[in-house]
């Protein structure tokens, strides 16, 4: 074998290694972009499925504005006082209105206040059973003024039977001792249409 040919040889190897050292390969190329990508937008955090979902859990736990908690609160709050004034409004002016039609007003006072027929026959038809004043349509009144206000939320409408029980109370103060039986009667069928209705509400929700 000559000389030249061995050179030759050798020639052409070092030209391929040194050529096979320039060209990186396509998976070396995708690597250093990928360490250059995340290089420059800084590492990614990956939360777990359980991370995740403990996150979620924290942030309904928080109060997102306790002022407007506090503002929702206050208009419970001054509904049920409402609530609880007509309630003391609507029984007074029904007991009144009892008493019209029977004279006990001349009791109450001492004998110095007298009903003529005509208030009389009218406050008699007015406490009649399909009367105004009567006992279904007081209690059907007290009922819807507290749907109004409270909905359909069973929380709600306790705390509007509460005021209930606490305006038939002042009404009974305002009226001067024991309220007439037509407003007992309505008292009771109250109570009766608030059990009917917070339990109807609860048992549809379930």
């Amino acid at each position: 074998m000559s000389v030249n040919g061995i050179t030759s040889a050798v020639n052409s190897y070092s030209t391929y290694t040194a050529e096979a050292k320039k060209a990186p390969t396509a998976k070396s190329e995708a690597a250093d972009t990928t360490v250059k990508a995340t290089e420059e937008a800084g590492v990614v955090y990956e939360p777990s499925e359980e991370t995740a979902k403990e996150a979620v859990k924290t942030n309904k736990n928080k109060i997102a504005d306790p002022d407007l908690v506090a503002k929702l609160q206050a208009d419970a709050d001054a509904r049920v006082a409402q609530f609880k004034a007509l309630v003391e409004q609507l029984i007074s002016k029904q007991a009144n209105t009892y008493g019209n039609a029977n004279d006990i007003w001349a009791f109450l006072r001492e004998g110095n206040f007298t009903v003529d027929p005509a208030t009389k026959a009218q406050a008699e038809a007015d406490i009649a059973e399909d009367g105004y004043w009567g006992v279904e349509q007081t209690s059907d009144r007290i009922i819807d003024f507290a749907k109004a206000l409270a909905g359909d939320d069973p929380e709600q409408l306790n705390k509007m039977l509460d005021g209930f029980k606490k305006g038939f109370k002042q009404a009974e103060k305002t009226w001067g001792g024991e309220l007439p039986e037509i407003s007992k009667k309505t008292y009771d069928a109250v109570l009766k249409k608030f059990d009917d209705l917070i339990n109807g509400t609860s048992q549809a929700e379930a």
